[in-house]
């Protein structure tokens, strides 16, 4: 372990490493309201596929992947993989889509309240506020168990020092920053990674160890075709895929790009590039079982690589954590600040640019209060982190049929979802429950708007469909 005080301080100097160029970097390019919270058209190919992978590879993969291996095996790790692979690959038919249709856009809740109405945005609206919000919550918490299981550092002190350093540039600088901070992180991530990866097999002793250990104790956990596995690769699969269709983050990034080719490259490499990184994360888990370790599945990773490490490794630990959770952080803080501003704007049709920046600024400060709070109590957010997916799984289907289908309405984009979610929620595990029916919940969430949305389109009578142009007329403007 290291010593408190030095740990610290390394903490901070890397902290300040990210934050100082960020705000540098954002007191050059200072723009108007439109350009802070959506860059439009601003972003190569190579930026948006740093910046995606940045946001994709937050603190959690270094305790998600391989927590989901001690209990599901190859098969979690797969899901997992495939999950986070998934919705990259499915937002660049949706993403080209959405801006062809709506090329002045902003968000995801733009588009809803303009084909569905009221009561579909504001589901759409609450759901992804409040994946924003665990999303953030469970980042720092991860960053400051991290640095604890490495240092005796209070999590409140861990977690304040994160939030503060994120704000100071992302709260000045907004997608800009986040995206800049995004290739600057990357620097520092993928190299560390795979000293990570080496120590980690150093640590193991190769393959052999983990292998015979794994065929002596839990054969099962090598074997693709367990059905245990394969429920949890399937519920990890629908979990991490649809809910990252209503990440704001990801939407941002659509409009960032600089035309439909970026859009494409930069989420096809983003996504194949992170995907191989996620699944080595989760072997770990398979090696903590392996050598028989004792302690916590949710921290296996390190159980595997602290049992004797140098002092410049725990450093280089800290570092490679703060990378990726500012990138992961700041991401989520510019998407819920875009989401404040496009939709007070609605609230507040009068305001102008800056004054809607304003309010978006405190706004989210008062959000970072809750934030840090929550995250220094070392809560596990898993159950809460499975309902926002659930929700985002009933959602789904009713919100992006609508880019495609004229004659799909928001009553039956309401009616479908509302049947998902009462499908799903029935057999959604309570709190503290074994999680056995978990698969069946996000099977039944997902596909129940299908069955529910197709039938309501045949049975209905048929009217005039929905004219798309009017999307590119509802996306305001925003000046100053």
């Amino acid at each position: 372990m290291l010593p408190t005080t030095h740990a610290f301080w390394w903490l901070v100097a890397f902290a300040a490493l990210f934050a100082i160029p960020g705000r540098l970097y954002a007191r050059r390019h200072r723009e108007g309201l439109e350009d802070f919270i959506i860059a439009r058209n601003s972003q190569g190919a190579t930026a948006t596929v740093l910046t995606l992978m940045a946001s994709t590879l937050g603190t959690w993969i270094l305790f998600g992947p391989a927590q989901a291996a001690t209990w599901g095996g190859l098969g979690a790790i797969a899901g997992y993989a495939l999950g986070s692979l998934a919705p990259r690959l499915v937002m660049i038919p949706l993403g080209r889509r959405l801006r062809e249709l709506s090329p002045g856009g902003h968000s995801l809740t733009e588009f809803v309240m303009s084909r569905y109405g009221r009561p579909m945005y504001a589901f759409t609206l609450v759901i992804m506020l409040f994946y924003l919000f665990i999303s953030l919550a469970a980042g720092i918490t991860a960053i400051a168990k991290m640095v604890a299981l490495l240092a005796p550092v209070p999590l409140w002190a861990t977690c304040s020092v994160v939030m503060a350093a994120t704000l100071l540039y992302t709260l000045y600088g907004g997608l800009r920053a986040s995206i800049f901070t995004d290739k600057v992180q990357m620097i520092v991530i993928l190299p560390l990674v795979a000293v990570l990866m080496v120590v980690g097999w150093q640590a193991a002793g190769g393959l052999a160890p983990t292998l015979a250990g794994l065929e002596a104790t839990a054969p099962r956990l090598l074997d693709l075709t367990d059905p245990g596995g394969l429920k949890a690769g399937l519920t990890f699969f629908l979990a991490v895929m649809l809910t990252g269709l209503f990440y704001q983050g990801n939407w941002q990034r659509v409009y960032a790009a600089r035309n439909n080719r970026a859009v494409s490259l930069g989420f096809l490499l983003g996504g194949l590039l992170s995907a191989p990184m996620i699944f080595v994360m989760g072997l770990f888990g398979l090696a903590f079982v392996g050598l028989g370790l004792a302690g916590d599945g949710s921290v296996a990773l390190f159980s595997v690589l602290l049992a004797d490490i140098p002092a410049w490794f725990a450093v280089g630990l800290i570092f490679l954590g703060l990378a990726l959770v500012m990138s992961s952080a700041d991401t989520t803080i510019s998407a819920a600040s875009s989401m404040i501003a496009v939709d007070g704007g609605r609230l507040l049709p009068g305001a102008s640019g800056p004054r809607l920046m304003r309010l978006s600024r405190w706004l989210i400060l008062l959000l970072a209060l809750p934030v840090t709070f929550v995250a220094a109590q070392g809560y596990s957010v898993l159950y809460l982190f499975l309902l926002a997916d659930l929700l985002c799984c009933a959602a789904a289907f009713p919100v992006f049929f609508g880019l495609f289908n004229r004659r799909f309405d928001g009553r039956a984009a309401v009616l479908a979802t509302v049947s998902g979610l009462v499908a799903g929620l029935t057999l959604f595990p309570a709190p503290g429950d074994a999680l056995d029916t978990l698969m069946e919940s996000f099977l039944l969430a997902t596909f129940m708007p299908v069955v529910t949305g197709l039938a309501l389109l045949a049975l209905l009578p048929a009217k005039q469909g929905f004219d798309f142009a009017a999307l590119g007329a509802g996306a305001r403007r925003f000046e100053g």
